[in-house]
């Protein structure tokens, strides 16, 4: 095809060739210089050399907003980088990298906590038992929302005042200052919160996202180290041995059954609230006698004793949870449009959202004013657990592991792991001794035998 000048009316006037999918159109003034037009009308400017022998086409862009001019002049610069032996291609490409990587630079320096630490839930979750990254939602949430139980609404965690700052500011003095604010009126969860930070904080540092925008070691600057409350164990909050007579006596009358049993299973067992909260039917194992637990800190979870005393409890909440609701309240759950199932959940509940008890503190702290006995929170009765054991001598290493301890010593670490029949002969005894200090009666050999039935 002859070339001609370009001019604004020639480019606005060029039409496609009838039965093709493109005429290109070349320019007579600047050489390579061309203009593909479509079917449909659409125009844009074109470049084509050669290089190393090889044809080189590259777009310049679209007629209507590159101006001939423009395109002229975009034409002699691909001429100069070609004459210089380079490929206006690589050379683009090289551009939108390196034009990425300064917004990624940009992104990285911008990147606030509160966004980088969603991006670390999100990656470390899949690694996390349900209940610790249920922690680290709550430790960072702004609070406001409103409570799940109860008037008001939720109050903002202690990792929320973080949430704003760029990550290029969590320098030492900065996470100091933070500590000794919330220090002040929870030192607790402080100190636990900056265990999360720490952690998070060596997971930015070997993430390609953010390495090296936290300043180096901030969390292990001397005012940072100052200022990490030192929290001391709590005094009390444990059951005494001459305490379990009123204890049992306590919470054995509550009108609750599911209550009743969870607050026993906390004590015979020593599983942590959320752990047991947790339990379902298919964790349940009669005939083995075992219990499935949602480790908090084993991914894997861990496998415990299923003593005769809570075994004949727990039988008693499956024969209820398998009973139908009686003829009325099936129509009243036909009319909802719903189907009538047993409840998954060892420990249901019917109010719950999730479907599984929720808040029994309420009954325990009644129990034990009536009982007449002290306080003892809900993970003091895991501490009592542990307490209470020592009373049968049973070694450390199968109360820890039953408890779901994470092994300190080198041999725990490494060469003990008892079997589940070994847990069971210790386990078993500590249940014993507790019934028997509580005198509570029960027949272990008529329990047995409903364990046989409910194989």
């Amino acid at each position: 095809m002859d070339k001609e000048s370009f001019t604004a009316a020639r480019v606005e006037g060029y039409k496609c060739e009838p039965g093709k999918s493109q005429t290109i159109f070349w320019d007579a003034k600047t050489p390579g210089l061309g203009l593909r037009v479509t079917p449909n009308g659409a125009r844009s400017f074109i470049y084509e050399s050669r290089l190393f022998g090889k044809t080189i086409r590259v777009t310049i862009g679209d007629a209507r907003t590159y101006g001939l001019g423009k395109a002229r002049t975009e034409a002699s610069r691909l001429k100069t980088d070609i004459d210089d032996g380079k490929d206006p291609r690589e050379v683009r490409a090289e551009r939108h990298a390196a034009h990425a990587e300064r917004q990624a630079e940009s992104r990285r320096k911008d990147a606030t906590f509160g966004d980088a630490w969603e991006a670390y839930l999100r990656d470390r979750k899949p690694r996390w038992s349900e209940r610790h990254y249920k922690d680290h939602v709550q430790y960072a949430d702004e609070g406001g929302k409103p409570k799940g139980r109860g008037d008001g609404v939720t109050m903002a965690g202690p990792l929320a005042p973080l949430r704003p700052l760029k990550l290029s500011e969590l320098s030492g003095d900065r996470i100091a200052l933070w500590l000794q604010s919330q220090t002040a009126d929870r030192p607790t969860m402080a100190a636990l919160s900056y265990r999360l930070l720490r952690a998070f904080i060596r997971w930015a540092a070997d993430t390609t996202e953010y390495h090296n925008v936290i300043p180096a070691d901030a969390y292990k600057a001397r005012a940072v180290k100052d200022a990490v409350p030192r929290v001391k164990a709590k005094d009390g909050d444990v059951l005494q041995r001459e305490q379990l007579p009123a204890w049992f006596d306590g919470v054995r009358k509550i009108g609750n059954p599911v209550i009743a049993t969870y607050l026993q299973a906390l004590l015979i067992t020593g599983a942590r609230r959320e752990e047991l909260a947790a339990l379902k039917w298919t964790d349940v194992d009669f005939r083995w006698r075992s219990l499935a637990i949602a480790d908090k800190v084993e991914d894997a979870g861990r496998v415990i004793p299923l003593t005769p005393y809570l075994a004949s409890l727990l039988l008693v909440l499956k024969r209820l949870n398998e009973t139908p609701p009686n003829v009325r309240q099936l129509a009243v759950i036909k009319a909802k449009g719903e189907e009538w199932e047993p409840s998954p959940w060892v420990f249901a509940s019917k109010t719950a959202g999730d479907g599984k008890i929720a808040e029994p503190r309420l009954a325990h702290n009644a129990a034990l004013t009536g009982a007449g006995l002290p306080h003892v929170s809900l993970h003091g009765l895991r501490r009592s657990f542990g307490t209470l054991s020592e009373w049968v001598e049973a070694p450390v290493g199968v109360v820890a592991q039953i408890m779901g301890h994470k092994p300190s010593a080198i041999a725990e670490k490494h060469y003990r792991r008892r079997p589940l029949d070994l847990l069971r002969l210790w386990h078993d005894r500590i249940e014993a001794w507790m019934l028997e200090q509580a005198d509570v009666r029960f027949a272990k050999d008529h329990s047995e035998a409903r364990l046989h039935v409910a194989k």
